[in-house]
C-alpha cells in the first residue's frame, strides 16, 4: 500500500496562493462562528452524541458525493496515513462534537467560544514545542490580545454559568487542540478533502451506538431542529472542515489556529443578525480586540 499523494510540505506561496489561504480559513471561521448559534437552536431538541452522529453523517455523505464528482475518491493509503486520519477523527470530529454540543446545554453561546478559543494558543504552544514552527512575538502578542477579547466577550455573557459546562468546554478546546496537531502531521501524507472525509466516515462509524437512540429522537423533532442539524453537516462541518484543511496545508499551524479568534466575533454578530440578540458593550468592544488579535498575529 503506497501514498497516492505527495508528502512533501510546501515551502511558500506566493501572492495569489496567500488570497487563497486567506479566504480558505475566512470562510472555516464565519461556518464554525455560525455553529455556536445552530448548535443553540437544536440541542434542546437532540441529546449530544446523536446530534454529533446526524451531523457528521450528513457530513461524510455530503463529501462523498463532492469527492465523487471532483474523481478524489482515494482509498489507497498508507497504514501510517489511516491511522492519523483515524486518530485526529476520533479526537477532533467525534469527541470534539460531543463535548462542545454538550457543554453548550450548560453554557451560554459566548461563555463556550471563548472557552473553546483557549484551543488556538494550545495549538501555537504545542506546534512551536514540536512541529518547530517557533513562538514569534507576533503570534504571541496577537493570541494574547484576541484571548483579551474573548474574555471580555464572555464577560458580557447573561446567562449563568455551570461549571459542568465550563469543564465539558474546556475538554472540547483540549480535543480541538490535539486534533489540530494530528491533523497537521496527516496532511503531509493525504491531500485535504481525502483526509477529512475520511475523518467524517470514520467519526459517524464511531458514534454509531447512539444510531437507536437518534432514531427515537428524531421521530419526535420538529422540522426546524432537522434542518438545523442538515446545516451543522454540510456548511460548518463538510465545508468548513474542508476550507480549514486546505489552508492548514499550506500555512504554519500555530499561526493558521491564531485566526480562529474572530470565531468569537462573529459568533456575536451572527447572534445579533439571527436571534436578535442585540451585542453587549463588552461583545462589541470583545469583537474588535478579536479581529485586532488576529491582524497582529498575521504579521510576519
Amino acid at each position: 500500500m503506497t501514498d497516492l499523494v505527495e508528502t512533501a510540505r510546501p515551502t511558500g506561496a506566493g501572492r495569489t496562493d496567500m488570497g487563497k489561504i486567506a479566504a480558505a480559513a475566512g470562510l472555516a471561521v464565519v461556518l464554525w462562528a455560525s455553529a455556536f448559534v445552530a448548535i443553540r437552536g437544536v440541542g434542546h431538541a437532540l441529546s449530544p452524541a446523536p446530534l454529533a452522529l446526524l451531523r457528521l453523517g450528513i457530513a461524510a455523505v455530503t463529501l462523498t458525493v463532492i469527492a465523487a464528482a471532483r474523481r478524489a475518491v482515494r482509498v489507497r493509503l498508507s497504514r501510517k496515513a489511516f491511522l492519523l486520519i483515524a486518530a485526529y477523527a476520533v479526537l477532533w470530529l467525534a469527541g470534539y462534537t460531543v463535548a462542545l454540543n454538550a457543554g453548550e446545554r450548560h453554557v451560554d453561546a459566548g461563555t463556550a467560544a471563548l472557552l473553546v478559543n483557549l484551543a488556538p494558543l494550545l495549538v501555537a504552544i504545542a506546534a512551536g514545542k514540536f512541529l518547530g514552527e517557533g513562538f514569534s512575538r507576533s503570534l504571541i502578542a496577537g493570541a494574547l490580545v484576541a484571548l483579551g477579547g474573548t474574555a471580555l466577550i464572555a464577560t458580557g455573557a447573561t446567562v449563568q454559568r455551570d461549571w459542568a459546562g465550563v469543564l465539558l468546554c474546556l475538554l472540547a478546546a483540549a480535543l480541538y487542540a490535539a486534533g489540530v496537531m494530528i491533523q497537521k502531521v496527516t496532511l503531509r501524507h493525504v491531500d485535504g478533502l481525502t483526509a477529512i472525509w475520511l475523518g467524517c466516515v470514520v467519526a459517524t462509524v464511531v458514534l454509531l451506538p447512539w444510531a437507536p437512540q437518534l432514531v427515537g429522537e428524531l421521530k419526535v423533532a420538529s422540522t426546524g431542529v432537522v434542518l438545523g442539524a442538515v446545516y451543522l453537516g454540510v456548511f460548518p462541518t463538510a465545508i468548513g472542515f474542508t476550507a480549514w484543511a486546505y489552508a492548514l496545508r499550506r500555512m504554519d499551524a500555530g499561526r493558521l489556529s491564531a485566526v480562529t479568534y474572530a470565531v468569537p466575533a462573529v459568533s456575536v454578530l451572527l447572534s445579533w443578525l439571527l436571534l436578535a440578540e442585540i451585542p453587549t458593550v463588552y461583545g462589541l468592544f470583545g469583537g474588535v480586540l478579536c479581529l485586532t488579535g488576529v491582524a497582529i498575529s498575521r504579521r510576519r
